[in-house]
């Protein structure tokens, strides 16, 4: 079974890299025929990405508690949305300190995630030669996260998103793109010299995307088509019901089974961010994107602390 688990997990890595490398060129080829201010294009990629890679996080009590009891279950699902209520007012009533501890806990999240996935192809495929796991970890999350969020196309995004944010990194952001540079050179150096070429390419072409696209399309892709797509390719070697899709040959099948159990988060994502918006006595056209990502990230302080886990499994 570890031949077709293999399978699947270099399959998922084909079409993320096919994703980003889209995007790439959709992004070349935007910014030379719209208007570098409009932002509407912008805001429905990013909007179908999220979507993308929304559902991939609502399967963390199937993958905590798997065949558990109803009490067990509901006590857990009761925790998580605490934790996410939590962090959602946290975001909205401190927008800078917020924003910046999601950044933080998104770098880290991503970094070791992607780690974590090229772990589990090595562990198939006999992979000899060495992974220096956390320095890619570092380069691999700070690359689509920080780039994006301190180059000069960041302050038409963020001022769509939310004015407030436009300058959370207090003049800092030339020092934050030169350690991130400085720290995915040296990753990229190191992984030249250990012969990982595969591992190299996904840094160049996170790099690409980080400094291609515009900020809101460069995260939400990376989130969706790279990051979710990768982590559901992972819940497949845990799942049980991907599991039995594996057993009966069909890689495709353990992948849907662990993607349309997550759906029904989808809808309940948005509809929870556009409630919070008319709660606020804001507007939906103003207000929606800012608070859907708000949602978004609020969900990933649970999300990363049940993923832990998971990731130190594969990664030890």
């Amino acid at each position: 079974m570890r031949e077709i688990e293999l399978d699947l997990l270099l399959t998922v890595r084909k079409y993320s890299r096919y994703a980003v490398g889209v995007a790439i060129v959709l992004s070349f080829a935007f910014a030379r025929i719209i208007e570098e201010s409009e932002i509407t294009w912008q805001v429905v990629i990013a909007l179908i990405a999220l979507a993308i890679g929304i559902p991939h996080g609502a399967l963390d009590h199937l993958v905590t508690l798997p065949r558990s009891s109803f009490k067990k279950m509901a006590l857990f699902i009761t925790l998580y949305v605490a934790v996410a209520v939590v962090a959602v007012i946290a975001i909205l009533t401190w927008n800078v300190v917020g924003f910046i501890l999601v950044v933080v806990m998104s770098a880290v999240h991503f970094g070791i995630g992607d780690a974590a996935f090229i772990s589990e192809i090595d562990r198939r495929s006999e992979e000899k030669k060495r992974f220096q796991k956390y320095l890619y970890a570092t380069a691999a999350g700070t690359l689509p996260v920080v780039i994006p969020l301190v180059s000069d196309k960041s302050t038409s995004a963020l001022e769509q998103v939310n004015p407030a944010l436009v300058d959370w990194h207090q003049g800092l952001n030339n020092d934050l793109m030169l350690w991130v540079m400085l720290i995915t050179a040296f990753a990229l150096l190191r992984l030249v010299q250990r012969r990982r070429d595969g591992e190299a390419i996904d840094l160049v072409l996170l790099y690409l995307l980080a400094v291609t696209a515009p900020p809101l399309v460069a995260f939400a892709v990376y989130f969706g088509c790279w990051h979710a797509m990768r982590h559901t390719a992972r819940l497949t070697l845990t799942l049980p019901s991907s599991q039995e899709a594996f057993t009966k040959g069909s890689a495709k099948g353990a992948f849907i089974r662990a993607v349309l159990p997550g759906t029904p988060a989808l809808v309940g994502t948005f509809v929870i961010a556009a409630l919070i918006v008319l709660l606020r006595g804001d507007s939906l056209d103003d207000q929606f994107l800012w608070v859907s990502l708000v949602v978004v990230w609020a969900l990933t302080v649970p999300h990363m602390a049940v993923t832990a886990r998971l990731d130190r499994k594969a990664l030890s």
